[in-house]
């Protein structure tokens, strides 16, 4: 499931930066133009490097994984594969509401997922497991769902402001969540 996992993220990776498009160009401007572009494609790399990350962790803390683990993995993966198509139309779209917002939204499902994922994995493992103790109550998980669902509302409203938001959830997971290792240590 790993190998498999890190396949799928490697190529959405690889999608993403294909479609960053050479200008054509020579002058600074035409960088200037590709901006929204670039940037949108920054935030979806560090989020997509996010959840590489976490999964990795996450995996480590379990022994073995079952069908419905399997599905919801799969489901995982699924609305991480869609972050090339919202980035690419965040950032042809210049940051327009409505791309903002589906950029968001498919954060939103992402974090749903991996939520889902982890619940399954702590309930084919035990309330007593590793995992169990390291994840807790997941308030991390909880505050980013609220922070998506307030983004994606406020996408309609300010843009920046949506993003701003999308980039405070990457700021909260951007290192590896220490749970999952300080309980593997132990």
């Amino acid at each position: 499931m790993e190998a498999f996992s890190d396949g799928v993220i490697a190529i959405i990776i690889t999608i993403m930066v294909l479609e960053l498009k050479v200008p054509h160009e020579s002058e600074p401007a035409a960088l200037v133009r590709l901006l929204p572009v670039f940037l949108s494609y920054v935030l979806s790399f560090v989020f997509l490097g996010i959840y590489w990350n976490n999964h990795h962790h996450l995996l480590q803390a379990i022994k073995h994984v079952d069908g419905r683990v399997l599905w919801a993995n799969l489901h995982l993966l699924f609305w991480l594969s869609l972050i090339p198509f919202a980035t690419g139309w965040v950032g042809e779209n210049h940051l327009a509401s409505w791309p903002v917002a589906l950029y968001g939204v498919v954060f939103l499902l992402a974090g749903v997922a991996y939520f889902i994922l982890t619940r399954l994995l702590i309930a084919a493992h035990g309330r007593d497991s590793v995992l169990a103790a390291a994840v807790g109550r997941d308030v991390k998980g909880t505050v980013s769902i609220v922070i998506y669902l307030a983004a994606i509302g406020l996408a309609f409203v300010n843009t920046w402001i949506a993003l701003a938001l999308y980039v405070t959830v990457a700021i909260l997971w951007l290192m590896p969540d220490p749970r999952i290792e300080e309980k593997l240590t132990t």
